[in-house]
């Protein structure tokens, strides 16, 4: 049996305190770990890690404890308010299990696993209900022994405007991990505002995944 790996990049994913985290320090967060249960009140617990040298210090609008550290890597615990939308619980509220989370540069990057090609848009046109700036940054079949199953991709169907978009994004290594840009500098690059840039690269990714499916 195969499947598809997708990582999907939430640029604003709003009231998120590791990519509160992430936007104020200069390494990505990783290591994200989420607790199966609420609270009583309500509250869910939550950790990550970020290298030993970071600061958490800013941003995030809820108290971070220290729970271990070494020479490489902190490692923080917080409670959040489990009634704000949550780019992860959104995913699994769809019966998909987050396989990993990271963050970087304010943006939370979600990993998961599917089945079906049409369960990645489903889950991405459902986070795009709550978030704005939700684009696949990587999607890839898991099995390396998977029977090929190639598809011919008509770059027409995208506007000149989304092509270049897509083009100066990939050149500054928006796509990359760790980034080579984020939103903000490509926009920059571009001459447009960044929430401009997010939704012509939303609208190319849905197009994309358009042609793919239906061939």
């Amino acid at each position: 049996m195969t499947g598809f790996r997708a990582t999907v990049v939430i640029d604003d994913p709003t009231d998120c305190p590791v990519a509160d985290v992430s936007e104020h320090t200069d390494e990505p967060v990783d290591s994200v770990s989420r607790s199966s249960q609420r609270t009583d009140d309500g509250t869910v617990i939550e950790e990550f890690g970020v290298a030993a040298d970071a600061s958490v210090d800013g941003g995030a609008d809820v108290e971070m404890t220290p729970v271990q550290s070494n020479d490489n890597e902190s490692i923080y615990r917080f409670e959040r308010d489990g009634a704000t939308d949550c780019a992860c619980e959104i995913v699994e509220g769809t019966g998909t299990p987050v396989a990993s989370v990271r963050a970087q540069d304010g943006a939370l990057l979600v990993s998961f696993r599917t089945f079906e090609l049409t369960e990645v848009a489903e889950i991405v046109d459902e986070l795009r209900a709550y978030f704005d700036g939700v684009i696949v940054e990587e999607l890839s079949q898991n099995h390396e022994d998977a029977i090929a199953d190639p598809v011919i991709v008509d770059r027409d169907q995208l506007t000149a405007r989304q092509r270049e978009i897509i083009d100066v994004a990939h050149e500054m290594g928006y796509f990359d991990y760790p980034k080579g840009a984020n939103a903000t500098d490509v926009a920059e690059e571009l001459g447009v505002a960044r929430s401009t840039f997010t939704e012509h690269l939303a609208a190319a990714q849905t197009k994309l995944l358009d042609e793919i499916l239906e061939r």
